[in-house]
């Protein structure tokens, strides 16, 4: 039987799908790569150095552009590098890291979405209360506990699997994943998996608590003209966010448990970085192109880029 520790790295068998397109992947990887760097500093800065945006909604969202900051560091990097390797492998210790940096984002999404749920339901059904219940105090809490809950469960997950003994060291995905790990197990997995079942119900909960709050959000937006702006304006693109979060992390957990051998690898390799690709994207492209504040702010932004690079050529 193989223990830990005689395993010093991991064997990544999901590139054995990507060797005849090597080249034309780390293309696409770098320019998908880049360009969730763009949009998500971009927004990040806007946010910081816009007085007029340092709100409660505004904080939120810069940290859920952080957070999608932190979560691609875990994946795309090493994945490029890969893409250009002809080994395929991952070390003991880089293996848990990717596992802890890449889950306790996706479980910060989750955080960061709930809390803004509960922002907008303040704003939109108790207007007077807003700036008392989410003052800057409250909000830095929130904020934190956003950050701190997952990255103290992804630690618990990690410690559990890191105790366990191996029998095999190949893991037939793209990255490290803490599922594929446990199944290489030869010993009992049965407080992985109690736990696991845990933290799944726990943002299960978390899902609740934001259909709950849009459920009270449109009984009160709907009653007036303006409530029905405000909800199209900063609870649409969160909606947004949220279904595009939760479909493509469900995709990956149901696939990663439950999913065909028979399936091919390529296909695999496509559900499994779904999550890691569509959000960092498509949630700051979102609440840039729906939120006014953010839209006017880009828009003044470009133009005043565009002027100076006019300027320039002229000198």
């Amino acid at each position: 039987m193989t223990n830990t520790s005689s395993i010093f790295v991991f064997s990544l068998s999901g590139f054995s799908a990507t060797v005849n397109y090597r080249v034309t992947l780390f293309s696409l990887t770098l320019l998908c790569y880049g360009l969730i760097l763009l949009v998500n500093v971009s927004l990040i800065l806007i946010i910081i150095l816009d007085q007029n945006l340092h709100e409660p909604m505004y904080i939120i969202l810069c940290n859920l552009c952080i957070n999608g900051l932190y979560g691609t560091a875990g994946f795309y990097p090493k994945f490029l590098f890969d893409l250009m390797s002809d080994i395929y492998v991952i070390s003991y210790v880089g293996c848990f890291l990717q596992i802890f940096v890449i889950y306790s984002s996706a479980t910060i999404d989750f955080s960061i979405l709930a809390l803004m749920s509960y922002d907008r339901y303040v704003a939109i059904c108790r207007p007077l209360e807003y700036h008392s219940i989410m003052s800057v105090r409250r909000t830095a809490v929130l904020v934190s506990l956003s950050w701190l809950v997952p990255l103290v469960c992804e630690v618990m997950v990690v410690t559990l699997t890191s105790m366990l003994q191996l029998c095999g060291s190949d893991i037939q995905k793209l990255y490290c994943e803490n599922w594929s790990v446990v199944k290489l197990a030869c010993s009992k997995t049965t407080a992985n998996n109690i736990i696991g079942l845990i933290i799944i119900s726990f943002y299960c909960g978390h899902v609740l608590f934001i259909v709950y709050s849009y459920v009270q959000l449109v009984k009160s937006a709907f009653t007036s003209r303006e409530g029905r702006r405000k909800f199209m304006q900063t609870c649409v693109p969160h909606l947004l966010c949220l279904f595009n979060v939760t479909a493509a992390l469900l995709f990956d957990v149901m696939y990663s448990r439950y999913g065909s051998a028979s399936v091919l690898q390529s296909v695999k390799n496509f559900m499994a970085i779904q999550f890691l690709v569509m959000p960092p994207i498509l949630n700051p492209v979102i609440y840039g192109l729906i939120l006014t504040k953010i839209r006017y702010r880009m828009i003044t932004l470009c133009v005043m880029a565009s002027q100076r690079f006019k300027s320039t050529c002229k000198l």
